[in-house]
């Protein structure tokens, strides 16, 4: 199975009488976005790690490389190549993932970008991005994935959201809130699904070594320059346990990103924040 060059499937599943739940298939299926490195690669490689087909989504060409790596077992895993901060990027992604006859069972909305320095020196372009990719696509994809799970009567959702979701963000601030926001919003719908079959988790990792910092121009800063990061894959494998248990958010990696994260949301944010700017500042 695989995609052509427009991302568009070339290749159906074959049901088969063998599935769980009687869906007609012989493994549940999950789709998992930002998918070609960092947490969400780990995310994938967990769900095909536990017999899962995967559907896995990013703008870059990385993605099919992940694919054929992914694919090497059992597992179908399909690449779709879009850019999901436009909204017809996000719908030709779930109309990718409705080309294969099959409601996810699992989705983890795991795309995110982000946006280092002075919010007056940031250009605009960069922090609405940041919005439309972290924030509109993940409602405007869940919007979807809600509607077909529940009418399915089952399904899990994994929202990657941050311990930078529990305080203001000085020198990141439109990352942090757009953080702020998916958490809230994954607590708030887990909350209406409860007696649906679909559960919402919230995933809130703290610094991890992945490309993140980089590509927001956050490496003159101490978080970003920092070498105490956590490793994508215990961070998947903690937001993978979490999706499985029904959990409405889990802190993932090391135990101070708990701590972080229960200063964070105690303390006033006139404590808070300035405690945060002397990790997020620049150096220059």
């Amino acid at each position: 199975m695989g995609t052509g060059t427009d991302g568009h499937l070339e290749v159906m599943s074959t049901p088969s009488d063998t599935s769980p739940e009687g869906t007609g298939f012989p493994r549940p299926l999950a789709v998992v976005t930002g998918a070609s490195s960092g947490i969400g690669r780990a995310l994938a490689q967990e769900f095909v790690d536990h017999g899962f087909d995967v559907a896995i989504a990013a703008e870059d060409n990385a993605i099919e490389a992940v694919a054929i790596e992914l694919g090497r077992g059992e597992s179908d895993v399909i690449a779709i190549q879009v850019d999901l901060s436009t909204p017809n990027g996000v719908e030709e992604l779930y109309a990718n993932v409705r080309q294969l006859g099959r409601t996810p069972d699992a989705v983890a909305l795991n795309v995110g970008v982000g946006a280092g320095g002075s919010f007056e020196e940031i250009p605009l372009a960069d922090d609405l991005r940041v919005i439309d990719l972290n924030v509109r696509s993940t409602v405007h994809l869940a919007k979807h994935m809600v509607q077909d799970m529940v009418a399915a009567g089952r399904g899990r959702i994994l929202i990657t959201s941050s311990i930078a979701a529990v305080s203001p963000g000085p020198y990141h601030a439109t990352y942090a809130a757009s953080k702020a926001f998916v958490h809230s919003f994954a607590e708030a719908i887990g909350e209406e699904l409860k007696e649906t079959g679909v559960t919402v988790t919230s995933l809130m990792p703290g610094p991890t070594d992945t490309g993140f910092f980089a590509r927001a121009g956050m490496l003159d800063t101490p978080l970003g320059s920092s070498n105490d990061k956590d490793d994508p894959r215990d961070v998947a494998r903690d937001g993978y346990e979490a999706l499985m248990s029904g959990r409405s958010s889990v802190v993932a990696g090391s135990a101070k990103n708990r701590l972080q994260a229960e200063l964070g949301t105690h303390l006033p944010d006139a404590l808070a924040t300035p405690l945060m700017t002397r990790k997020t500042k620049p150096h220059h």
